[in-house]
């Protein structure tokens, strides 16, 4: 008889985005003749910048040449990415990250499930609430969340740390400490952030507590303002308690193409049972070269090219088109009354949906009435109801035909 994994049984629902899609599919059967934007998924839509381009159709070339071509790779990445990556997003920022410990992958996403492997399974979990679906379904599957309670819309085992406008998006530290804390800074889905400050007393905590900080900096590129870390690393001591996500999809414009690093500090230790340290640099090493065979040679030698000079104007401006997209919704829809929050260090507008509506209830009315697709905030996690997220990744045309018809609605 062939087992399963049961829990994955506990996992509720459709992933969400799955769910949107089918949501979105019947009602376009239904009605053929109208036209959807959708601002729910955060996919790009600008193409990969020339400088990009180039470089990875001379790394195609090179393939086809005897003298030139490439087998394998190094698990961990070639050493002409990662030092680019340590010299450009660290030194430049006053932190040194030596190569060894920078692991490319095909992505955050995988990066940020894939992590747990090398945690044991009796960590108590604690995520900020709304929260990216990856963080807590990935600790469900593995086991570490316990059983679902409908009532509350919660795991058992999972230590929910809400961040709401009521406490200005800043969760506060549980009263039940955590082994394993997920942070998303800027924030999806709110699109809010931390200053070096607050995230200071994140990494004390973690110190103080023996915790493991997992911070997803996705959305690092985006941020505008002054007193915003970058890197977690930028703060004294988080080398010791932090691994550091990082992704060349919204960057870039990776989405499809796929390449990502993460950041496992050699300085970072685990713990046995028997309170022996263990080196979880050593251990991901493992992990990633077992179940791990490489970004792909001409991908490696694009995302390379993001940090040429031309690479870097290229990606910026469609950066700044992007969140020139989030300043036309954050502003329309404070024009058409609406309470709205993010759209300033990340390339997503968090919104107070009416007070009579649920957050599905609300998409339900914007795909109907508007022909617009956002993401129910309920989505996110129990703390999401009542909110709803659109994305700054459309066209610009796109984008202000979307708010100039939700201005519309009735």
């Amino acid at each position: 008889m062939i087992n399963i994994n049961e829990n994955f049984l506990n996992l509720q629902d459709s992933y969400l985005f799955s769910t949107i899609a089918k949501k979105v599919a019947e009602f376009q059967k239904n009605n053929p003749d109208k036209k959807v934007i959708k601002l729910g998924i955060g996919d790009v839509t600008r193409p990969i910048v020339p400088a990009v381009l180039e470089a990875m159709h001379k790394a195609v070339d090179e393939l086809g040449i005897q003298q030139s071509f490439r087998g394998y790779g190094p698990e961990q990445g070639y050493e002409f990415l990662r030092e680019k990556i340590a010299e450009f997003d660290y030194a430049k920022r006053g932190v040194k990250i030596d190569i060894d410990e920078i692991f490319v992958s095909d992505g955050a996403k995988c990066d940020c499930g894939n992590i747990g492997d090398i945690l044991g399974f009796e960590n108590k979990v604690a995520i900020t609430d709304p929260v990216y679906p990856v963080y807590l379904d990935t600790n469900v599957m593995s086991g570490r969340s316990g059983k679902y309670n409908e009532k509350t819309g919660m795991f058992e085992n999972i230590i929910y740390m809400p961040a709401t406008s009521k406490n200005n998006f800043v969760p506060e530290f549980p009263e039940e400490v955590p082994d394993m804390i997920y942070l998303c800074l800027p924030n999806n889905p709110t699109g809010t952030t931390l200053t070096k400050e607050q995230l200071a007393k994140w990494v004390e905590y973690a110190r103080k507590n023996k915790s493991l900080i997992l911070f997803d900096s996705a959305y690092e590129a985006y941020i505008s303002e002054e007193n915003i870390p970058h890197t977690i690393y930028e703060i004294e001591g988080a080398k010791e308690v932090a691994i550091e996500f990082r992704s060349f999809s919204k960057t870039a414009g990776f989405t499809g193409v796929r390449c990502a690093y993460t950041i496992v500090p050699k300085e970072l230790k685990g713990y046995t049972k028997n309170g022996e340290e263990v080196s979880l640099n050593s251990l991901w090493n493992r992990r990633h070269g077992t179940k791990f065979n490489g970004v792909s040679y001409p991908v490696q030698r694009g995302a390379e090219a993001i940090y040429s000079d031309d690479g870097q104007k290229q990606i910026k401006e469609n950066i700044s088109y992007y969140m020139n997209n989030a300043k036309i919704i954050k502003e329309g829809l404070q024009a058409s009354g609406f309470t709205v929050y993010g759209g300033i260090n990340a390339p997503y507008i968090w919104l107070k949906v009416p007070s009579n509506m649920t957050s599905w209830e609300f998409f339900d009315k914007l795909l109907n009435e508007a022909n617009v697709v956002g993401t129910p905030g309920v989505g996110f996690g129990p703390s999401g109801e009542g909110y709803f997220r659109l994305t700054a990744f459309g066209t610009k045309e796109n984008t202000i035909e979307a708010i100039e018809r939700i201005k519309n609605m009735k």
